[in-house]
């Protein structure tokens, strides 16, 4: 059967076995209009109206009419597609919250690398990796520079630099950690090179030297960092 709503003229199917000889209340789900529906006549029971083709489509969409004993009405699907809106704003807004936390965590990192570093003295090679300068509390590292030599037919590695003061108060000079790595930065090996001098006072520097004999052949890098006190 065909019923239409009072309010709006809004036109949907319904079937004429779910009305009572009473009728029921219903409601339209366009313009949320409620009235009261009678029962269909028996010959319209027994040979429901056709719907027009023009509003086919409307009826197969809209909600039908809900039963009055329930209480409750269909959903339109209008809604559903406010609930999926919902749920792709709440996934916009996850991942926009990720991106602004791995900023404020890159910005820390940044704006407290020193600090970072004098408490992670590893960390200055990572920082190194992304060409961002640091010191371990205060220790630079300047003035590197490096040679080979033959000593008794074995490859000699000589590094010396500089180990400069730049704070403004008197530090303990950290131990120095050269590395060689091959082409694909895979360590191959490592040694300390320990300070002349325990300390050093504002603006203040002393030079350091680490030797290698046996240069392992596929040596390409060398890197320098402060190495832990442990």
């Amino acid at each position: 059967m065909i019923i239409t709503c009072p309010q709006c003229e809004t036109r949907y199917t319904a079937d004429a076995a779910s009305f009572p000889a009473s009728g029921r209340k219903v409601r339209c789900s366009k313009c949320g209009h409620l009235w009261h529906q009678a029962a269909p006549e028996p010959e319209r029971v027994l040979a429901p109206e056709a719907p027009a083709a023009g509003h086919a489509a409307e009826q197969r969409s809209a909600a039908v009419p809900v039963s009055a004993q329930a209480g409750s009405i269909a959903v339109p699907q209008a809604r559903a597609a406010r609930r999926s809106w919902a749920e792709r704003l709440g996934l916009i807004a996850g991942w926009a919250g990720l991106a602004a936390m791995l900023v404020i965590i890159g910005w820390m990192g940044v704006r407290f690398r020193q600090e970072i570093a004098a408490l992670w003295p590893q960390s200055s090679a990572l920082y190194a990796t992304f060409g961002v300068k640091v010191n371990s509390g205060g220790i630079e590292i300047n003035d590197v520079t490096y040679r080979h030599e033959t000593e008794n037919g074995r490859q000699v590695l000589q590094v010396t630099g500089k180990l400069v003061n730049v704070s403004s108060r008197e530090l303990a000079v950290p131990r120095v950690r050269v590395t060689l790595t091959d082409d694909d930065q895979r360590e191959l090996y490592h040694w300390i090179s320990s300070p002349q001098h325990k300390t050093l006072g504002v603006g203040q520097s002393q030079p350091f030297s680490a030797r290698l004999i046996g240069l392992p052949p596929a040596a390409k890098h060398l890197q320098l960092h402060f190495a832990s006190q442990d």
